[in-house]
């Protein structure tokens, strides 16, 4: 529980200037060519919505391995504490090797989309 609450406000921060939109010109109201909304392809949305998933994922997974080496190491000798530590050092391990062979194919996938489909799709 504490652990979340945490994740959240650390994420929460780095956040809070794109959810409230600020700006350098705290009168400018940026538009969505300054935002590089209206000149990107369909396959560049989705390849940029897929690494920014996978880049929380891994953020998420990274923050797992933390939490289970600060339970080790405050278990005290304790079996139970070292084995839940253990079980979570493996599953974000597992975590983290999923998601990076999930972000090979996917740019895998979009590399080679124009040869398996002849269309023009940007880089």
């Amino acid at each position: 529980m504490l652990a979340g609450v945490m994740t959240l406000g650390v994420l929460g921060l780095f956040a809070l200037p794109t959810i409230v939109g600020a700006t350098a010109d705290p009168g400018a109201i940026p538009r969505a060519g300054d935002l590089g909304l209206g000149t990107a392809t369909l396959s560049e949305l989705i390849r940029s919505i897929i690494s920014l998933i996978l880049g929380f994922l891994g953020v998420i997974a990274v923050l797992i391995i933390l939490w289970a080496g600060f339970i080790w190491m405050t278990a005290g000798g304790e079996p139970d504490k070292v084995d839940k530590a253990k079980k979570m050092i493996y599953a974000g391990i597992t975590g983290l090797v999923i998601i990076f062979s999930a972000y090979a194919i996917s740019q895998f996938v979009f590399a080679n989309l124009a040869t398996f489909t002849g269309a023009e799709i940007g880089q």
